[in-house]
């Protein structure tokens, strides 16, 4: 029998490989919020974000949305859970319930983050990651046909 405390160094097994989270991915706070703003320019100024716009200034208005957006994707990306500090939960249908969200909102609401995804500057790799998730998200948003 082998003493374990003899063991050589080379025959221990390789240290688990560390998943970047996408939060760090991202840039952090700081790419977060960069990421939040852009989308949110975007929202109040560009004709793919129009319906967007309209929604909002009928709820909690754009600069409310900016702040907790911001609060919710730091939770959702894997940093710190901002939103759940704050409210309890991160339930994505709660948090909308207020809100009548048909397929036109939802597709623009995508197709705004794509587009603020590309003006940050993230690879195409980090971007289809990113996509893959709010896709699947905004596809539960969706309760008004």
């Amino acid at each position: 029998m082998m003493d374990e405390s003899n063991a050589s160094p080379a025959n221990a097994p390789p240290p688990a490989k560390k998943t970047k989270l996408l939060y760090d991915i991202v840039g952090g706070e700081e790419g977060i919020l960069r990421l939040v703003e852009v989308f949110y320019d975007i929202v109040e100024s560009e004709p793919e974000g129009r319906v967007l716009h309209v929604l909002h200034m009928r709820g909690h208005g754009v600069a409310h949305s900016r702040i907790e957006q911001f609060n919710f994707l730091s939770g959702f990306l894997g940093g710190p859970r901002l939103y759940v500090e704050k409210f309890g939960h991160s339930d994505v249908r709660q948090m909308h319930a207020h809100v009548e969200i048909d397929a036109e909102a939802r597709d623009a609401w995508l197709q705004c983050m794509s587009m603020a995804i590309d003006r940050v500057g993230l690879a195409s790799d980090i971007k289809g990651q990113l996509m893959t998730n709010f896709t699947r998200v905004a596809m539960m948003l969706k309760n008004k046909d």
